[in-house]
Order: structure tokens, then sequence, then C-alpha cells
């Protein structure tokens, strides 16, 4: 196949590619650094209503004693964010809620050896087939302890079919079926996830309407905790569904006085951002080492030099067994993470080095101390900085990790294909481009994210090129890809051009500046800088309604050296973008909620108040889109966004979830 160049006005960062620079010796730019009385809401009540609630239902009357936990392997990573392993051992005080033993939740006998046995997992017809199959076996093969007592607590709550399935396979009379509703999770101080996968899936190719519920379920617990919504806003059908779900049952509730309104973000409303490669740090490190449950699998040596991994005396010489440790990112423990988080990457090596360069001076200083006074104060620092220490080490290894990538060709050509689309430059040239990458066996999800992408940010591909493109792409990586393809063209992501729907993408690059030149990434004055030029519809579809004029005018030649951060302006809709949104598919939602007798003034009155919008991402949203919105709450004083999402995607486990599940390997 011809490998024609796809040269045109790239915005690649040229640094993204390079080794890491020299230590800066400037100070961090001022968007970077959390702007003082920024305080929002303590969100950790939420963490504890969710341990509570698992320790209730543990509790429950019905299953005192010593318990067997069966448990949902999908559901682990979320109950950890939750509580620990350890809290549900026996204890002295609480031997009546003990887990005795816990097993995963697969198909095969019980092995028990307690009186109670406990199923916590989601409401699955799969999984209640199974369950209902290990009760008939152990019932007809019943162990020395007796007749045991069953229950199965549903998460996040019970279905009438997961009922029926129970009693058509005739163990219904037989087991407690109780709930343990798991909302939302706090995974940091600004961001809520439901941790639910395949969301956006069920919702738009399936047409399932069962996470909307789950989702409004999870708001109204919120708002029973910190008080009504003044005004929720939202762009897409499934926004519109999600605000017609029962919030009017809550009128009871009193108006909160730190929110001032929830703005739902429709994931089918802007498919083109996952499609995009993220390119901050977090990002980056979902995308190329995955991240789940906010865990990360790591090389044992970055968390403990001690403990490096080693061959095993039993391996061959030549094939080393390396274990990956998980390990927990979170900005509450680590507080370089929450430095350098949301950098674009291009510049997460010099902010590394610069780190190094200070903790060298700190130990340093040893050598100069005279006093008992001032050794005494070398010590009480040293925990500090042997914590500091440890955790660079983690985030070097992890950044050489992503830095080879970052140089590879087939990185940087779909890179530049990439940011050639959004811009609407060439789009056959970039085609071809993605062509030679499958040629070169690059891995799927790279070669079909960009050619989604093409069909988005251009208005469909012309019919011969795209049919050639689909054979060609199951003749590379597989016929079980076909489901998958098929789904993209149900969802009109990849479909021939005229397309069939409206894809006003082309329009709104001029109208919400989504695409933007020469931005500075160590400091940004744009939210553009998560994606080197490219801003998140989602993204701007927000500042419609909270930053207005980042929007209607182009930021002024040195803004970013203001002395001053300017006022947030109060919510008042999406004036001055209803002709933007009517191109949008999809429904508009602009509703207040009040209390009867409430008179409620929009403005920010104390100059000291900072109030809280939550912006919930409904289908899920990414790291890129998590960190533009952090950024956009260190431009102005008096409000702080709360992220809330369904679940954290990228766009290959997005491509992955429209799929069916990839094929057994054969067993040689």
């Amino acid at each position: 196949m011809a490998t024609p160049s796809t040269a045109g006005p790239s915005r690649m960062p040229p640094r993204l590619a390079q080794p890491p620079p020299a230590p800066s010796t400037s100070g961090d730019s001022e968007s970077t650094a959390p702007q003082p009385g920024q305080k929002g809401l303590d969100v950790g009540v939420l963490k504890e209503l969710a341990k509570t609630a698992l320790v209730e239902r543990l509790n429950d009357t019905q299953i005192q004693g010593a318990k067997t936990l069966i448990l949902d392997p999908t559901l682990a990573g979320p109950l950890g964010l939750v509580t620990e392993v350890a809290l549900l051992k026996p204890a002295e005080t609480s031997k009546h809620q003990a887990v005795d033993k816990m097993f995963w939740l697969e198909a095969g006998p019980l092995n028990v050896g307690t009186r109670n046995v406990v199923w916590l997992c989601r409401p699955k017809l799969s999984y209640m087939r199974i369950i209902a199959e290990q009760i008939r076996s152990h019932q007809l093969n019943p162990s020395g302890t007796g007749p045991l007592v069953y229950t199965i607590l549903l998460v996040p709550r019970a279905t009438e079919l997961c009922r029926k399935v129970l009693e058509d396979e005739g163990v219904a009379g037989d087991v407690n079926i109780s709930e343990y509703k798991l909302e939302f999770i706090p995974v940091e101080d600004d961001l809520l996830s439901l941790e639910m996968d395949d969301i956006a899936r069920d919702v738009f190719l399936r047409g399932d309407e069962t996470p909307i519920y789950y989702s409004s379920l999870a708001l109204m617990t919120f708002q029973r905790a910190f008080g009504l919504f003044p005004r929720i806003l939202g762009k897409g059908d499934a926004a519109k569904r999600h605000h017609s779900s029962g919030f009017p049952e809550f009128r009871d509730i009193e108006p909160s006085e730190h929110l001032d309104g929830l703005i739902i973000i429709d994931r089918s409303v802007d498919w083109v951002t996952p499609m995009c490669t993220q390119l901050t740090y977090e990002g980056m490190l979902d995308e190329y080492i995955g991240i789940r449950n906010s865990h990360i699998e790591v090389d044992p040596g970055l968390l403990d030099p001690q403990q490096a991994s080693t061959p095993s005396s039993t391996a061959l010489p030549s094939t080393p067994i390396a274990k990956k440790r998980k390990h927990h990112l979170s900005a509450q423990k680590d507080r370089l993470l929450g430095e350098i988080r949301d950098l674009n990457f291009a510049i997460v090596g010099s902010r590394l080095s610069k780190l190094a360069r200070r903790l060298e001076g700190d130990y340093g200083g040893v050598k100069n101390l005279k006093s008992v006074s001032q050794m005494k104060d070398f010590v009480g620092k040293l925990g500090g900085l042997q914590s500091e220490q440890q955790n660079l080490r983690l985030h070097t290894g992890l950044t050489e990790q992503l830095m080879p990538i970052t140089k590879t060709d087939e990185f940087n050509k779909s890179l530049e294909a990439q940011q050639n689309l959004v811009a609407g430059y060439d789009s056959a040239a970039q085609l071809t481009a993605f062509e030679d990458l499958m040629a070169q066996q690059a891995p799927w999800a790279t070669v079909l994210r960009g050619v989604v992408l093409m069909s988005l940010t251009s208005g469909g591909i012309k019919p011969k090129p795209l049919e050639a493109f689909k054979r060609d792409f199951l003749q590379t990586y597989g016929y079980h890809h076909l489901p998958l393809l098929v789904s993209l063209q149900e969802l009109h992501l990849l479909v021939r051009s005229p397309p069939p729907t409206s894809q006003p993408f082309p329009s709104l690059r001029k109208s919400l500046r989504l695409v933007v030149d020469d931005i500075d990434d160590s400091s940004p004055n744009d939210v553009s800088y998560v994606y080197s030029g490219y801003a998140p519809l989602s993204v701007r579809l927000v500042q419609c309604i909270t930053q207005k004029n980042a929007i209607l005018s182009v930021a002024a030649e040195g803004e970013n050296e203001r002395k001053t951060v300017p006022r947030a302006h109060p919510i008042v809709g999406w004036k001055g973008f209803e002709d933007v949104l009517a191109t949008i598919p999809g429904a508009t939602v602009d509703a207040r909620q009040k209390v009867e007798g409430e008179v409620r003034s929009e403005a920010i009155t104390s100059q000291d108040a900072t109030k809280t919008t939550v912006v919930f991402f409904l289908g899920g949203c990414t790291y890129t889109e998590i960190a533009a919105l952090r950024w956009m709450s260190r431009q102005t004083r008096g409000r702080r966004f709360l992220i809330a999402t369904t679940g954290i995607i990228n766009g290959t486990t997005l491509l992955e979830s429209f799929g069916d599940r990839p094929p057994l390997p054969l067993r040689s």
C-alpha cells in the first residue's frame, strides 16, 4: 500500500515526543495553582453513607453471625473505594457482621463453612442463573453445617426481572433478596463516579433506560445530603429523560446554599472528544497503561525499591516473572499527582525534574545543620521528604514508560491525523494515514478511533472508501469485529456521506471555538490545552452556561499575567447560544427547581461565598474533560465545579463496549 504524506497544518506539540527537558527555573504558572478559599462541598459524607449502608446490610437481622460473601468481580473495584476488606473481618465489637470467607461469583458448586451465604452482585440475569444453580446443587448435597440461609444483595437495586428468573429457576422461596444502594463514590474531592460499566452501550445502543433511573436516584440522594439544585440545565435526549425521571418527588428538600446548578451532558452530544488521544498526564496513563476504579498496575519496584521484581528461581532465565501491584491513584494521598495529573504531558518531565532538584537541595541541607533544634526540625520534615521522594520515583517511572510511546511513528502519525481532522484539513489524506497504520498492524482501536473521528468531523465518509476500509479492517483484525462495525453504523458514528442525521461539528468549530491555535501548554489560557489545540465540545457547552466570555470573545493577550482572578457570573442558562444549541441534535434542558413560596436571588451576593456547580456526564467522561473542568475552576472566584459521571472512559473502552466480547484464544 502506498504511503503518501499527510503534510498539512498539524498542531501536534513538537515537545510531546521529546525526552524530559531540563529543570524549569520559573515558578508554577498561576493557572495551575488553586485559588485560595475555593473550597467546595465535603463529598466525603457520600463515602460514609455507602460504608454505613454496607455494614447495615451485612448486619441485617436475617443474616447475623459469620457469613460467606460471594462477590461480583465487577464490584470489587468500586467497593475498594468505599471500604476496606479488613473492616468486614471479625472484630470484638461486631462479630455478628463478620465475613468469614470471600469468593468470586462464578459458575461452580458452593464450598462454604458458614450458615449464612451472601451474594453481593449487580442485578444481571446471568448471575441469577448461576446463583440458582449453586443453591440447587447445595440442597442436593447439603453440608454438615445444616440448612443454609441464602441472601442476595443486589446493587444498586433489586429488579422484578431478577425475581422472575429466580422464580422460574425454582429457588425464589429459598433466598432472601435485599438491596445495597451503592451510588456516587467520591473518587476525589471534586470527582464523583457511579463506577458503572458500559453505560453508553446500554443507553444509546440498546435503549435501556435503567442507568438513567439509577443515576437519577443517585442525584436524588445527593440532593438529600446537600440541598436542592436551584437550576437544572442539560443537552441531549438522554439528559432530557434524565431530568424527567423523578426529581419532583423531592420538592420537600430545602434549597441548597452551596449549589447553584446541575448541568447534565449527554455523551451522545459529543462523541468526538473520547475518540481523540488524551494528552494530559492522567489521560495518557489511562490510554496506555490503564486506570481501573482509580487503580493502576505498576511494577513493584516503583512503589518500593526493595520489592523490585526479580526472576523466579524455578523460572527459565529468559522468562522473568514480573508480578504487577495495584496502586491507588489519589491526590488525597499523593500530592505530586494532584500537581501534575491535569498538565499536558509535554511539560510533565520539566515539573518532575524541578521537584527532583528541590528534594536534592532539601536532603543536601543536612550538611549545614549546626544546632540540635535545626536537626530536630529536619527530622520532623524527613517523613514528608521521604513520601515526596517515593511519589517522585513512581511518577518518574510511569513517565519513562509513556515517553517511548510518544516517540513512536504510530503515535505521532495518529495524533497528527487526529488534529488535522478536528481542524477540518484534507480528510481524505487522513484516511490514507489510518489505512497505512492498519497495514503496519497498529492496534485496531487506534485505527478505528481515527476513522470514526473522521466520520464525525467530516460529515461521513464517501461510500466507496468506507466500504473498502471496512473490508480491510475485518480482514486485518478479524471478523469478530463485525458486530462492532454494525453498532457504530446504528449509532451514526461510522456512516456514509451524506450522513442520515445532522452532524454539526464542522459548523461548531467556529461558533464554539473548538480549535485554538498557539496554545502554551505550560501556561494555558484555554481548556484546549488538554488536547493541544482542541477544546472538548462537552466542556465548551459547560462554558456556554458558566464562562460565556471564554467563547464569545477571544482571550486577550497577556490574560495569564492578570493580577486578580475575575468573579464568576451567575448562571443565566443558555442565553446567547440558543442558535448554536439548535444545530446540535438532542433536546435542550433548562428548568428551575423552587420550593413553594421561596424567593431566591441568582446573584452571588457575598464576595467570599463559593458556589458549586455540578456537571454530570451521562454515559461517561474522559480524564481530559475532568482536567479541563478543574482548570475552569481556577479561572474565576466564587465557583467550583464538582464533576459527576457514570464512569471514566476513553475511546478504546468506549469502542470495546459497543462490540461483542473478544473470542477466547485457542489453547495449544
